[in-house]
Formats: C-alpha cells, sequence, structure tokens
C-alpha cells in the first residue's frame, strides 16, 4: 500500500458507446451520464480498482472514469470517501479505515484489544453502506515463528468473527510479499494464510490474493489459484517486475490467469493495482480490457 511518484495530467477517455447509426451527435451529447451505455464487457469479471495508485487524481474524477470504462468498485477507500463513489454508481469493493496498518497486525496478541475495537467500530458502518469486504493484515514477524504467528492470529481473529457473522462482513487478509516491498510480514505465502483461513474456521474470514507479490514470493499462480480459490475472497492485480502495467512489458500473463479464475466460479472482485509509468487512466482501461476474459 506504499504511495509513489505518477504523472498527473488527466486525460478524459471516451467509453464505448452503443449507439444506432442514424444517431446525432448533439443527441448523443445530450444523454446523461447514466444514459450513455457502459463499455461492452464480458460480465464474468468483475472489475475494480485501487483509489492509492491514482491518489493525484480527484475521486469524483476518477469515479467519472472508472463508471465510463464498466469499472463497479474502488477499493481501499473509507467511511468519508463512501458517499462519493455511491454518488457514482459504484461501491467500495474493499473497505479499509480500521486496524493499525501493515506492521501491527493480529499475530501479536497485544494489539488485539485495539484491533477487535476498531473493527467492531466499522463493521455497522459498511452494513449502513452496503458493504461486505474490510481488509486486515497478519503483521510484521519482529523474530515470532510462522507458528506463533498463526496461533495469534487465529485467536485475534476469531474474537471477530461473531461480530463480522452479525453484520455480513467479511475480513479479507491480504497475502504480501516481504522480498521486496513488506519486508518481514508475516502472511507472505499462500500456503499460511490458507492454513490461518482453516483455523478461523469460518467463512466470513478470507484471503486477498495479490497475483503481483505471490509471484515475487512463490509463482505458480494458476495452480494455487485452482487448488486454494475457496479462501479467496478478493484478487488484486500488478505487473511483475515493478508493480507497473500488466502487459506484454511484464512477465504475467492476465489473461490466462483471469480465465483460471473465472473457471473457479469466483464472484467477488479482481481490483487493478498496479503504479501506470504511462497516462494513468489510459493504462487502466487498457488493463480492464486484458483482464476481461
Amino acid at each position: 500500500m506504499k504511495s509513489s511518484s505518477r504523472r498527473t495530467a488527466l486525460k478524459t477517455l471516451t467509453g464505448t458507446v452503443l449507439t444506432l447509426p442514424a444517431l446525432t451527435n448533439s443527441f448523443a451529447s445530450s444523454m446523461s451520464q447514466s444514459e450513455q451505455a457502459a463499455p461492452m464487457l464480458k460480465g464474468r469479471i468483475n472489475h475494480a480498482v485501487c483509489r492509492w495508485c491514482y491518489s493525484k487524481i480527484s475521486l469524483d474524477d476518477l469515479c467519472k472514469s472508472a463508471k465510463e470504462m464498466g469499472i463497479k468498485g474502488i477499493d481501499l477507500t473509507g467511511p468519508a470517501e463512501w458517499p462519493t463513489l455511491k454518488k457514482y454508481g459504484l461501491t467500495c469493493s474493499m473497505a479499509q479505515g480500521a486496524g493499525k496498518g501493515i506492521p501491527d497486525g493480529f499475530n501479536d496478541p497485544k494489539f488485539h484489544d485495539e484491533l477487535v475495537a476498531s473493527y467492531e467500530a466499522i463493521f455497522p458502518k459498511m452494513k449502513e453502506a452496503g458493504l461486505t469486504q474490510v481488509i486486515c493484515f497478519s503483521g510484521n514477524r519482529r523474530g515470532m515463528s510462522n507458528e506463533q504467528g498463526l496461533e495469534n492470529c487465529a485467536v485475534g481473529l476469531k474474537r471477530l468473527m461473531p461480530s463480522a457473522e452479525k453484520y455480513g462482513i467479511t475480513m479479507i487478509m491480504e497475502l504480501l510479499n516481504s522480498k521486496v516491498d513488506h519486508k518481514d510480514y508475516m502472511c507472505d505465502h499462500s500456503a499460511w494464510g490458507v492454513e490461518l483461513c482453516k483455523k478461523v474456521g469460518s467463512e466470513n474470514f478470507k484471503l486477498l490474493y495479490d497475483i503481483y507479490h505471490m509471484q515475487i514470493m512463490e509463482g505458480d499462480i494458476i495452480r494455487t489459484i485452482r487448488e486454494n480459490n475457496k479462501y479467496f475472497g478478493h484478487y488484486h492485480t500488478g505487473g511483475n517486475p515493478g508493480r507497473n502495467e500488466i502487459d506484454e512489458t511484464q512477465e504475467l500473463y492476465y489473461p490466462a490467469i483471469m480465465k483460471a479464475i473465472v473457471d473457479t466460479g469466483f464472484k467477488g472482485f479482481v481490483a487493478q493495482e498496479f503504479i501506470p509509468k504511462r497516462d494513468p487512466l489510459t493504462s487502466l482501461k487498457e488493463s480492464v480490457a486484458i483482464c476481461d476474459v
């Protein structure tokens, strides 16, 4: 979730609009935003985008462009931003606003009381806003064994499951790489995260399978998705190396990965989380097209 410098130039993207041949330009320009047709996406992927990658673009402008591209959700937004998303007919596909950040997570019992209070405070706000998923983190190791961290996380998360179930909220722990971006982070392999899901034992706790991060840590992306998809509640994209555009400049082939996700029957969101090197919104539109299998 780190920030990065990015271009500030903002281009107006023209969405694909389905029109009759006889439709005049003047009539087309008079159509309201809600009346204009969204891009002809296949509808098998629920597309989203992470807010932090476009922080130099106003939220209103990002929402307008996202809507035109057929994107349905904006990831990693908090309660103050949700009304803006709703104004444009979008949802917060992954909420934030609870917890203590990436390093201080559920693997350390000294944070449990504070974490539990924080998440219990946001659950009612999410339900009122019609949202169902919130991000959480394991925390850094700080010399702790993976086995002890697993037990500690399970203890803390189990305290929240009755409340999560009551409000219809799924807590989603993100898998992050500890090699390049998040040194010492504990939930850095899918096997560890899957074992945590089994220990928590609730459908209201799942994993955010970040394809970029897991390519760095373990690779074998498609096999992992096929074998563990029931534990994955959300997906993030990103080009590797560099977390840039997901096109031919990097080593992951996203059409095949997206097809594997679709084949599992997944009905959640796939959010673009790459740092654009070119015009941000053009790159975003191209990435949605790449992932729309």
